[in-house]
């Protein structure tokens, strides 16, 4: 996989900024609760990535809030009440999310368009009703008073400081969750440029003609599925863990809205879309909180007017139509 120049200095940059430009900025300003409103933006981007996967195989997934919310109830469980280190609850959750996939994935990935839509936009207000239902949840009172993340050390080396001790947590939950939003899109970007990737493209095209000529279409579905709920679970255990609780309405419908329109509003044809439409669609609903009560109004008249001039989302402006991802 060939990598231009300008692809490199563009990944460059953006690290630059992330981890560079965005310490130094704040640190001038003195806003270090902007930690915590990036450290939102990069968690959702990863949940976002999810869902543009699931774009990807031709299914709209409006479920991604289910499986954000199974991830931080999970980690919330393992670090609370079974006393797991946060580091190993992160993946755990991840893993439960995807296996619940799994199961869900078999008998609901058969169906396509608006079926499917229908079907995942109601798995959130399951879950939320799951988590009010369960005694290991703790019903409507959630998760309350999460332990921060610990250290790790290999050898009696430490390389990760306990979150505890640290002045400003903030700081250390942004570099992590921005830390996990570029391996998540590095790992995104390489499963779009491999095989596996050719041939969700080939099933995006035409399942039939796809199965046909040999794809096992039933086990990419699922495979598909499964990494895009990795993301969501990850994404959730994540801000269950800087929220230091999590509690039945921590990922509601609107959320599961949100993370499909991040992926229409950054561009579905490209890998880094769901990242550019997080960033976009977080802070523009923030400024567009000082227009009181036409603020929603507004947003629907600005998400109109995108969709209707920019079909192919933001990116479109930089790469055209048919831009590379």
């Amino acid at each position: 996989m060939n990598f231009s120049k300008t692809q490199i200095f563009g990944v460059a940059a953006f690290l630059a900024v992330v981890f560079v430009g965005v310490p130094l900025f704040i640190a001038a300003t003195g806003r270090s609760d902007f930690y915590f409103t990036l450290t939102s933006v990069a968690l959702l981007a990863i949940a976002s990535a999810g869902v543009w996967l699931t774009f990807y195989i031709g299914r709209i997934n409006i479920g991604q809030g289910a499986f954000a919310l199974v991830g931080a109830y999970v980690s919330a469980i393992l670090v609370v009440k079974a006393g797991w280190s946060f580091w190993i609850s992160l993946p755990a959750a991840g893993l439960f999310a995807a296996l619940i996939a799994v199961l869900i994935g078999l008998p609901i990935l058969r169906l396509r368009g608006v079926y499917f839509a229908m079907i995942t936009l109601v798995l959130t207000q399951v879950a939320t009703l799951t988590a009010l239902a369960l005694p290991i949840t703790n019903g409507a009172k959630g998760i309350t008073n999460i332990p921060l993340p610990g250290a790790i050390s290999i050898f009696g080396i430490p390389l990760v400081p306990d979150f505890s001790t640290l002045e400003n947590s903030r700081m250390a939950f942004y570099f992590t969750a921005t830390i996990l939003m570029v391996i998540t899109y590095a790992a995104l970007y390489r499963l779009v440029n491999s095989r596996l990737g050719h041939l969700c493209r080939s099933m995006q095209q035409n399942e039939e003609l796809a199965s046909s000529i040999g794809v096992n279409i039933t086990y990419i579905r699922i495979l598909i599925f499964a990494i895009s709920s990795f993301f969501g679970g990850l994404g959730g255990a994540m801000f269950g863990s800087i929220s230091q609780s999590v509690y039945p309405a921590t990922f509601v419908v609107k959320d599961s809205v949100d993370f499909m329109l991040n992926c229409f509003l950054g561009g579905l044809g490209y890998v880094f879309g769901p990242m550019l439409g997080t960033l976009v669609l977080y802070f523009g609903w923030d400024l567009l909180f000082e227009f009181g009560k036409y603020q929603m109004l507004i947003y629907a008249t600005l998400l109109i007017l995108i969709i209707r001039f920019l079909p192919n989302g933001l990116l479109s402006v930089r790469f055209g139509k048919g831009g590379g991802k």
